[in-house]
Parts: C-alpha cells; sequence; structure tokens
C-alpha cells in the first residue's frame, strides 16, 4: 500500500528517469522486498534495470515528480516481473514455476481462440508456440530474445499473456496459407525439395535430439511421459524441442536456400529463394503426409553378445 512505502523529499523536483533510484535506496529496497525477487535470485541492480525500463516506458521524461514516480512503481505487479525477469534470464527454477502455474491457462486460452478442448492438439501446440516465444531460446542469455523483455508489469502476467496468446507481437497474424496461390504445378517438386532437406537436416542432429522428436511427433507422447522417460522435467522438455524445432528449421531452410547436391544418382537441386522456401514449408505443412517413421526410426538395441545364448 502506498501508506506503507518510504517517504521521499524534494517532491517538486523531477526524477532523471536514466536514474530513477538516485539517493532513493529506501525505495528500491521495498520495491524488492515486494517483489520476492530473491527468490528467483534476481540480484537488486538486476531488478532496479527492469524497474527503470518499464518507467521510461511509461512515463515520459521532465514530467515526473518522486511522487509520480513512487505511485506508478508501487502500482506493478511487482512479483509477476520478477518471475518474468528470472524467466527471461534463463532460472531454472522460475521457470518450473511458471510453466506449473501458466499451463494449463494458456491451454484454455488458446482453446477459446481456436474453439477446441483444452486437451486438443491444436490448443496444445498454440500454447506451446507461445512456450517457446517467452523461452527465447534463452540457456542462460534469454533477455535478449525472450518475448518477457516485452512485459513492464502495469497489467498482471495472465491478462498479459492472453493478449500475446491471441496477438503475439501485438499484430493481427496472418495464416501464411491465405497469401498463396490454391494451385501450383510445382507443387511436388518443392514437397519432395523440403523432405530430402528435412532429412540431411535430421542426420546431423545429435541421437537423444532425434529420439525428442520422435517421441513427440512419430509416437505422439505428451511431455509429461517424455520426460519420464528421459528423467527430465516436462518443462525442460519442452524448451529443449522448441530449441531443436528452431535449429532444425534453420537447418532446412539453409540446406534448400544452397542447393541439394546429387545423391544416388539423382540431380542436382539447385538454390531457392526465400519465397519457394517459404512454399516448400507450406505445401509440406499441408495435406501431403511426411512419414516421421520413416525419417525418424527407433533407435536399434544392441544385439545379444557373441558366445551368449540368448534369454
Amino acid at each position: 500500500m502506498i501508506e506503507d512505502l518510504p517517504k521521499r523529499g524534494n517532491e517538486n523536483q523531477c526524477v532523471d528517469l536514466s536514474r530513477p533510484f538516485d539517493g532513493q535506496t529506501s525505495l528500491l529496497e521495498w520495491l524488492y522486498a515486494q517483489s520476492q525477487a530473491g527468490r528467483w535470485e534476481i540480484l537488486r541492480e538486476r531488478f532496479a534495470a527492469v524497474l527503470e525500463r518499464s518507467t521510461k516506458k511509461a512515463l515520459s521524461a521532465g514530467t515526473v515528480t518522486p511522487q509520480k514516480l513512487q505511485e506508478y512503481l508501487s502500482a506493478l505487479h511487482l512479483e509477476d516481473l520478477a518471475l518474468t525477469t528470472a524467466c527471461a534470464d534463463g532460472n531454472e527454477s522460475a521457470w518450473e514455476h511458471f510453466f506449473a502455474t501458466y499451463r494449463a491457462y494458456l491451454r484454455s486460452a488458446a482453446a477459446a481462440i481456436l474453439r477446441c478442448s483444452a486437451g486438443s492438439a491444436e490448443a496444445c501446440d498454440l500454447a506451446d508456440s507461445l512456450f517457446s516465444e517467452l523461452y527465447g531460446l534463452a540457456d542462460g542469455k534469454g533477455s535478449e530474445r525472450s518475448l518477457f523483455r516485452y512485459f513492464h508489469g502495469r497489467s498482471t502476467l495472465t491478462t498479459w499473456l492472453r493478449a500475446e496468446d491471441e496477438s503475439g507481437d501485438g499484430q493481427p497474424k496472418t495464416p501464411l496459407g491465405t497469401q498463396l496461390q490454391p494451385v501450383d504445378p510445382h507443387r511436388d517438386r518443392y514437397v519432395a525439395s523440403f523432405t530430402s532437406a528435412l532429412q540431411m537436416a535430421l542426420e546431423r542432429l545429435e541421437p537423444q535430439e532425434k529420439q525428442r522428436l520422435r517421441l513427440y511427433y512419430a509416437e505422439e507422447k505428451t511431455l509429461a511421459e517424455i520426460g519420464r522417460l528421459l528423467g527430465e522435467h516436462e518443462s525442460s522438455v519442452s524448451r529443449r524441442l522448441d530449441r531443436v524445432r528452431r535449429d532444425l528449421r534453420q537447418a532446412v531452410e539453409d540446406i534448400l536456400r544452397q542447393g541439394i547436391g546429387a545423391a544416388n544418382g539423382s540431380a542436382v537441386q539447385p538454390g531457392l529463394s526465400d519465397a519457394e522456401i517459404a512454399l516448400c514449408f507450406e505445401y509440406s505443412a499441408g495435406e501431403t503426409p511426411i512419414d516421421l517413421d520413416k525419417l525418424l526410426p527407433r533407435a536399434k538395441s544392441p544385439g545379444p553378445a557373441a558366445g551368449k545364448p540368448t534369454p
């Protein structure tokens, strides 16, 4: 509450928003304590920078008095701001908390948008895609890419997530398919090129990365089931799956852009333009099936050692 905040002097003097906490240690300490940022091992200096960013985003320089600054900061959803900061910084405990707390909500929101059940594959995929954007492939450096850098604490995290789920970066999402011609005589060629590039990219993956993809896509196991099989938390499975997907997509794009060399007597496939690569992905995600069991074969179990009978 406002009355619990530390008192400030010089109320008629404007605050320098580039250094809002100069000489205001007690205010920063109060905000830090209210946010419970220490729970996520966030340093005071780091949280101060986040509060400064939020202030600059909302308030105009040269017009902010100490009282106005105090009122703005005290109205922020500080615990949510601390949690998102920790997630953006790659704190594993914070991510597990976020995943456990907001997974069901995101799936329900996705289901409402898609008009399907929360347990449907479509709703889960939409929710998972938002998780991946929020994560931003952090690995401890997520603040540069995570969508959480756009959360400033002015609304609750739940409200902000609903807005992100509906519009992502705030712009209407137009499916790529609506921009494409319905009939393309080169469709089969694009699908074949995509499949060849995907197979090449998959061959370059580490065995455990292939296993994750197979379990999720070919065997259709849940994140929880994969986590139990691999000895990982399901939030970690989700992030690692997304990292593999993104790396795989980038690899496929690079292969298609560079061209596919001759193999097994087949002709050389020249490199494709960005527009053609977009068509490859669009057509391959459509009606043409891709045999995942073939592209992601089960790992072969070693046979019995020589000289030993098979039990």
